[in-house]
């Protein structure tokens, strides 16, 4: 028995680790490119300080899109499965990415540069909030009741994953060739790589079975015509407070993520191998510790996990610039490691915190539009507006509060939905032919 059974959820596990390692790799390498290469290659006419707020708003413009590919996917997978539709998100990644490598600069075609990049962006971010949910709900809708939350965390970390192999390759690339050339044509490399390991990622996927919860409500008879409105029906305060508690990981890590990398050389003046490998670094911890803080919380329940993680968010993410600002190279190394401990605690149980806010037959629906909102208004504003606070001040304090001005409400908010009664599962639910 517990072969029969073991065998399959490894499968699935690593099916959901690998894709959604790939769909971050992608993501992040534009978030990389965006803060060190984009500024120069895709708004040469503009200030450093302008060009580097207008290549982390087309950063922003695949947060943006999340949602759209939330709403899209999110209905597929509600009512054709997940399977399917986690293929598709996947391939819609890997095209966006491969054809970004491909893109004429500035210099070549003028401004239809800039526009087909954010063109392509909107392709990437309606790809990653198909994969972002979706990847959660296969891993978690596998997982034995016992160890749901140590299985949903496969997938979560595909996020640090695919930073440390994006970074990785980013570096490589660039340590091997003179600057010059990386800055002109070799940051393409990473990019077009994109091609060949999609494939090997649709060849895991494809050999994955579908999801029993799904399969149980096509046998019921449960699959409904529009799952997103009837996801809706567990209440706006539910949904809000849901919301607003998956904003701070989000934000914060793309600070760390992103912001930091073009803070750190440009206003700091810190060499940029170095960030890079340090945050690469912190992200292998934040990779390695998940599958820790995921087996306690269920051991021990994940909500109070949660709520001390987010805690310790909101003191990292107060300290974050003060220490950075120091310029000390031990000190910067401490503040970054920091993150890649933290951030995980709340970032590993926050895909199934918000799953189990919906019934299985609408899970995808409800899911995806909570967590690509939550990536928009967290992680997809956050770079913008700290550099738009940067630039209008001159100093980090406004940042520091910004950001923990956010931590503190979805602390408080995660305080407020773990008081609520679990939501009751409805008796009668409408057919697809209703």
């Amino acid at each position: 028995m517990g072969e029969s059974t073991a065998t399959p959820q490894r499968k699935v596990a690593l099916a959901t680790l690998t894709g959604a390692t790939l769909e971050w790799y992608d993501f992040f390498l534009y978030g990389t490119a965006s803060a060190l290469i984009f500024n120069r290659q895709f708004f040469p006419s503009l200030s450093p300080a302008a060009g580097t707020l207008a290549a982390f708003s087309t950063f922003a413009v695949g947060f943006i899109a999340r949602p759209l590919g939330g709403l899209v996917f999110g209905h597929f997978g509600d009512r054709i499965g997940r399977k399917m539709t986690l293929v598709v998100s996947l391939m819609l990644m890997g095209i966006g990415s491969t054809l970004i490598g491909a893109l004429p600069g500035f210099a070549v075609i003028g401004v239809w540069a800039p526009i087909l990049l954010v063109a392509l962006r909107v392709v990437q971010g309606i790809g990653l909030g198909g994969e972002n949910a979706g990847a959660n709900l296969m891993a978690l809708e596998h997982a034995p009741e016992a160890k749901r939350n140590r299985y949903a965390g496969f997938p979560q970390m595909g996020t640090p994953a695919g930073l440390v192999l994006a970074n990785t390759v980013f570096l490589v690339t660039s340590s091997v060739m003179p600057a010059a050339a990386f800055t002109s044509w070799g940051w393409r490399i990473p990019f077009l790589l994109s091609a060949a390991l999609v494939i090997v990622g649709l060849v895991i996927r494809l050999r994955v079975t579908e999801t029993p919860s799904f399969a149980k409500a096509v046998e019921r008879k449960q699959i409904v015509r529009f799952p997103l409105k009837e996801a809706l029906t567990v209440g706006t305060g539910r949904l809000v407070l849901t919301l607003l508690l998956s904003i701070a990981n989000s934000a914060v890590a793309y600070l760390f993520l992103v912001f930091s990398l073009s803070y750190g050389t440009a206003q700091l003046g810190l060499n940029r191998q170095f960030l890079l490998i340090t945050v690469t670094v912190a992200s292998v911890l934040w990779f390695a510790t998940i599958p820790l803080w995921t087996s306690m919380a269920d051991r021990r329940g994940r909500r109070g996990m949660f709520l001390w993680g987010s805690v310790a968010l909101l003191v990292w993410a107060a300290a974050f610039f003060p220490l950075l600002n120091t310029k000390s190279t031990a000190v910067v190394v401490i503040a970054l490691v920091g993150m890649g401990l933290i951030i995980p605690i709340t970032h590993c149980v926050q895909g199934a915190i918000v799953a189990d806010t919906f019934p299985a037959h609408v899970r995808y629906s409800g899911s995806s539009l909570l967590l690509q909102l939550a990536a928009l208004l967290g992680g997809g504003l956050a770079p913008v507006i700290s550099t738009a606070i940067l630039n209008s001040s001159g100093g980090t304090g406004g940042v520091t509060l910004y950001i923990s001005g956010i931590c503190l409400m979805s602390l408080l908010a995660a305080v407020a939905v773990f008081r609520l009664a679990p939501v009751a599962p409805k008796a009668v639910v409408s057919p697809a032919t209703a």
